[in-house]
């Protein structure tokens, strides 16, 4: 049974993420900082994904804690989700420096997980960084979060290059608007919601499961020979004007 890593899969994107791959028969290790979203997944998710407290702001000991599961042992899949929750809807200047740098730690510097993962991951498999279409479209109060997720994006060629020696394949999936418990958490009004979806092509969100799928995609040998690659799942949204 072939072995994933999924960090930041306790909820959302990252959570369909973890069910669609056990579905389609990997084991593995999700990673989450929530206490009660932890305690969901570990109710809810098969036994054969692990589900480990990992907080990406600290130090390498405790974000490494998800090594030594005899799950990720021979890694053929690593997904990272962004966490878009924790970016504030606001422009560059009106974060403060503490707030800026707590945003870098978990949306930019917290993908150095994956680096750690790079020896337990088998030559041919896959990672997969999940960003989002903020870093190619403009949106007012959207500065940080499009520059962290921009980051990312510039990262992946070279990222692609380094691993291709040992046939891994680097790509990213870029959502738009999903339907999440985001939404809930962050307040998000039903008109504010209605607004998004205007400027969609397809006038409607995208779903956690579309976005899995949007995942399981470059995580297949269906794309063994896609490399470098950035995947939009946008309803469009992405190439408008």
């Amino acid at each position: 049974m072939p072995a994933a890593l999924i960090t930041g899969g306790t909820t959302g994107i990252g959570r369909a993420n973890a069910a669609l791959l056990h579905a389609r028969g990997h084991r593995g290790a999700v990673t989450g900082q929530s206490a009660e979203p932890l305690a969901r997944a570990r109710r809810e998710l098969s036994d054969d994904m692990i589900v480990v407290r990992s907080d990406v702001r600290v130090p390498p000991k405790p974000r490494l804690s998800w090594q030594g599961c005899p799950n990720v042992s021979g890694l053929s899949t690593c997904c990272s989700a962004t966490t878009p929750g924790f970016l504030p809807r606001t422009g560059r200047a009106g974060v403060a420096e503490k707030s800026f740098d707590e945003h870098v730690d978990v949306n930019f510097k917290g993908r150095h997980t994956l680096q750690k993962a790079r020896p337990q991951t088998n030559d041919g498999g896959p990672i997969i960084l999940t960003v989002d279409s903020a870093s190619r479209r403009g949106s007012p109060g959207a500065t940080v979060g499009a520059g962290l997720r921009g980051a990312v994006l510039a990262m992946l060629p070279s990222l692609a290059l380094e691993l291709a020696p040992r046939r891994i394949r680097v790509n990213t999936v870029s959502n738009g608007a999903t339907e999440t418990p985001l939404f809930d958490k962050l307040g998000e009004p039903q008109n504010g919601r209605d607004a998004i979806r205007t400027k969609i092509p397809f006038e409607r969100s995208g779903s956690s499961q579309e976005a899995a799928e949007a995942v399981a995609f470059p995580a297949s040998d269906i794309t063994g020979y896609a490399t470098g690659q950035d995947f939009a799942v946008a309803g469009g949204y992405e190439p408008g004007a």
